[in-house]
């Protein structure tokens, strides 16, 4: 049994999205190949090759490559699939770019967003907004599946020994290409990788109240989320929405402040490991799955709280 899995990362480093996703094909069991493909990303390639885990790395630094586009990269990884039973990726906004035109090249139905493996074709992932869980059984010879990252843990960034190989091909389809970047600079934690999670909600009132939410997150050393209410209402930025159609987050701690706690809020962070509500509203939805709630106005309890810390 031989596995491809692709690797995240930003040409400087490897994402821990991967060593997640690595903890997933560990349970499937076999060989792993881990492919970077890039630009000027040859230190990704050697970080990978120190994961536990893998067995090989291949290197595809390319210019063609350099922002991962699924135009570019789909075609390659369809030529190296040839050699393995199974194309793994994190069900990041990469892996969801990528993946679904390597099955479509490949004729073979996607497995997406899966949260377990109980064998080599048949794996548990969420459906309904994660209300509910399908189990489902894959008879495509060669299986495409996207990892949850949350569901699983991370294995070891060291210990490991893989060699590297470098890879030739270059592919440019010349159908689409970048244009720019608008990234969100922060201090703070990376919020899909942070282990405390301070979000805020249709609650906050404003984006200027918003600063309640971020002087808490920075007390815990936290990363800054927001409910869909809250970005829809322009109080934050889209790139920090947490949930079903947002950042899925799994943090040892996620404080839900003036979030009501709709089906698809819930969706992107009831795996947290400790949940904290505060809301006025003690028939908020939040506080089903909160291990602490507290009854309050935000705009006292949370001054507070910060005053405390």
């Amino acid at each position: 049994m031989k596995i491809l899995l692709i690797a995240e990362h930003d040409n400087h480093s490897l994402k821990g999205a991967t060593l997640n996703t690595l903890g997933a094909a560990a349970q499937l069991g076999g060989e792993v190949t881990l492919l970077v493909a890039g630009s000027g990303c040859g230190v990704v390639a050697e970080q990978a090759a120190q994961a536990v885990g893998v067995a090989k790395v291949l290197l595809a630094d390319q210019a063609s490559y350099a922002h991962q586009l699924a135009e570019n990269l789909a075609p390659l990884v369809v030529e190296l699939a040839a050699e393995y039973d199974y194309v793994l990726a994190p069900a990041t906004s990469n892996g969801k770019n990528l993946l679904p035109r390597v099955a479509a090249l490949l004729d073979v139905a996607q497995l997406s967003d899966i949260i377990a493996v109980e064998s080599a074709d048949t794996f548990k992932r969420p459906i309904y907004a994660g209300n509910a869980i399908a189990t489902v059984q894959s008879l495509d010879a060669k299986k495409v599946i996207t990892v949850r990252t949350t569901a699983f843990d991370a294995v070891a960034a060291t210990g490991g020994n893989a060699s590297i190989e470098s890879l030739t091909q270059a592919v440019d389809a010349g159908v689409s290409a970048h244009v720019k970047d608008e990234l969100a600079v922060s201090d703070r934690p990376e919020l899909t990788a942070a282990g405390v999670v301070v979000s805020g909600g249709r609650g906050v009132g404003s984006k200027e109240n918003f600063a309640v939410i971020e002087s808490l997150a920075d007390k815990l050393n936290a990363a800054v989320g927001a409910s869909r209410a809250a970005v829809d209402a322009g109080f934050a930025p889209n790139d920090i929405q947490v949930g079903q159609t947002g950042k899925i987050v799994a943090p040892s701690l996620y404080v839900a402040v003036g979030i009501s706690g709709a089906i698809q809020h819930l969706a992107g962070m009831k795996d947290s490991k400790v949940i904290v509500a505060i809301n006025k509203d003690e028939e908020a939805p939040i506080f089903q799955v909160a291990d602490y709630g507290l009854v309050a106005d935000l705009f006292e309890a949370v001054p507070e709280l910060v005053n405390a810390l």
